[in-house]
């Protein structure tokens, strides 16, 4: 029996599937020039080999390296990007969530990859998110040595988009941080957060555009800018800052402040038996988390467990070494101050807590 498959149709294609394989070729030229600004000497070849390269014969001076890997994305972030035709800032907030994951263990950022997943190339769009990624990995100090970029239409719409990401870096065995190294009467080291960063986007849509009713173009006084404009402030890299401190005094652990808010975080970095405390007098989280909390009515609680407060990374260091880490840090114009301390816990407990309310 005859078919009548393709009957009355003109011949398909990938083009006319929803793929234009040309689009994507534009997208790769016009990503080539800040994808050279992120190289380093170790890597080899250019864009457009089934995998990116990176010598690691400078890894032969460690007496026993740990590679340390990271994934991440940005999340619902990208709807924010979407929506106000920005998207370089999105590459700098990928490259922060997965550089500074490294960077808690003390590992060197190495190389990173991305992954861009769209409903329809946008040649001039992609590039500005691998842009935004490669003068983030600049300022990570980290290489970007090869992505991917998939067109799904049909399961995407033709704005729509998503961004991912995977680095690696490497740390001797015998400079590991973490919580073996935190001791009683250590010190808790806050860095200030640049905004939001890129965690609990889901919340904060919900509060300001569907309880609000606020517009991405609305000027809020207190943010001193528009809505949009503060909503897509980039993740600030903490990875050559914390590095910096490894360098200059000594320091027990990292903590990346990212989902699940500051005390969640912080306990990652604590051994069983101690206690971290963290006084919430010693610093006041930016306009926009009192915004939030305002304009849906969200309980300090929740807000505590689901965005930084204005709390980017942490450093547990020994009280003796905090004056030289608060030097390095301001001296790299980080905005740090002592907000807490380990204890021990008689139940063997682990955990962490905060205290105290902010300044008004």
């Amino acid at each position: 029996m005859p078919t009548r498959f393709g009957a009355g149709y003109a011949a398909a294609s990938y083009r006319t599937a929803g793929v234009d394989i040309d689009a994507g070729d534009r997208a790769v030229e016009l990503m080539k020039e800040w994808v050279r600004k992120t190289q380093r000497p170790e890597v080899l070849g250019g864009l457009g080999g089934f995998a990116g390269l990176f010598d690691a014969s400078a890894l032969k001076r460690y007496e026993r390296p740990l590679l340390a890997s990271a994934t991440d994305g940005v999340g619902t972030k990208v709807d924010i990007a979407r929506r106000m035709g920005v998207y370089d800032t999105i590459g700098h907030d990928l490259v922060a969530m997965v550089m500074d994951d490294i960077v808690v263990c003390g590992a060197k950022p190495l190389f990173m990859t991305d992954y861009i997943c769209v409903g329809k190339v946008h040649p001039e769009r992609v590039a500005g998110i691998v842009k935004g990624i490669a003068e983030g990995c600049v300022l990570a100090g980290t290489a970007l040595v090869g992505g991917e970029t998939a067109e799904h239409p049909g399961l995407l719409g033709p704005d729509d988009f998503d961004v991912a990401g995977a680095g690696t870096g490497v740390v001797e065995a015998d400079r590991l941080l973490g919580a073996d190294r935190v001791r009683t009467g250590d010190v808790v080291v806050a860095m200030a957060s640049s905004g939001l960063h890129s965690n609990g986007y889901s919340l904060v849509r919900h509060v300001l555009f569907d309880r609000a009713g606020m517009s991405l173009e609305q000027r809020v006084e207190e943010l001193g800018r528009t809505l949009g404009e503060e909503l897509l402030e980039p993740t600030r890299i903490y990875s050559l800052d914390c590095l910096a401190l490894t360098r200059t005094t000594e320091v027990h652990a990292f903590s990346h402040i990212t989902g699940g808010g500051l005390a969640a975080n912080l306990a990652r970095v604590i051994p069983e038996g101690l206690h971290a405390v963290v006084d919430r007098s010693t610093w006041s989280p930016g306009a926009v988390f009192d915004l939030v909390g305002r304009a849906g009515r969200v309980e300090r609680l929740e807000l505590e467990k689901t965005l930084n407060m204005g709390v980017g990374m942490m450093a547990v260091v020994p009280a003796e070494s905090v004056e030289a880490a608060l030097t390095t840090l301001a001296d790299r114009g980080v905005d740090a101050w002592v907000a807490g301390e380990i204890i021990e816990r008689g139940d063997r407990a682990t955990g962490a807590e905060l205290t105290g309310d902010h300044p008004s």
